[in-house]
């Protein structure tokens, strides 16, 4: 089922939100963030995280990637997702190939074969939306939320392994 506000719920299971289903606010995301430095930092955790909660909106051949990227923030947090991604930038500055750098994912698990899990226990869906953002409780509550959401998201997918 793909993202429609007026059917109520969302290709990922989720029940719609006061501002509609998940790609209602991964758009409001999106463009809250562009405005927010501090808000911006969680981008690459949100991206990762919505496109694996809904894979029909994802080119598949990067899925693997996001599943690792959002192993990685799970695992050791986001400053050292933020040094990956700074290392891949620095990396295609000095002219090498165009090729995403997996080496400092390589411990974690590849995107398990099977399709989406199509249940997870945090969605966008659930964020708080408050006063005209998501980060009226501050950004460090919304960065729990986004913590919780990569988490819900990598437990998910980990099942699908079996």
């Amino acid at each position: 089922m793909a993202d429609s506000p007026s059917m109520g719920q969302c290709d990922c299971g989720a029940i719609a939100g006061p501002l509609g289903v998940c790609v209602d606010y991964y758009h409001g995301i999106l463009a809250e963030e562009q405005a927010d430095p501090r808000m911006y930092r969680w981008h690459a955790p949100v991206v990762c995280a919505y496109l694996l909660q809904h894979p029909s909106r994802a080119h598949e051949k990067y899925l693997d990637g996001q599943f690792r990227q959002l192993q990685l923030y799970v695992d050791k947090g986001l400053d050292a997702l933020l040094r990956v991604a700074a290392h891949q930038v620095a990396r295609n500055k000095h002219g090498a190939r165009s090729s995403y750098d997996m080496a400092p994912l390589a411990a974690y698990a590849p995107l398990p074969p099977g399709g989406s899990p199509g249940h997870f226990r945090a969605t966008f869906c659930g964020l708080p939306f408050r006063d005209g953002s998501f980060v009226s409780d501050e950004h460090l509550a919304y960065g729990h939320h986004i913590e919780a959401i990569a988490e819900a998201t990598v437990e998910s997918w980990r099942p699908v392994e079996a």
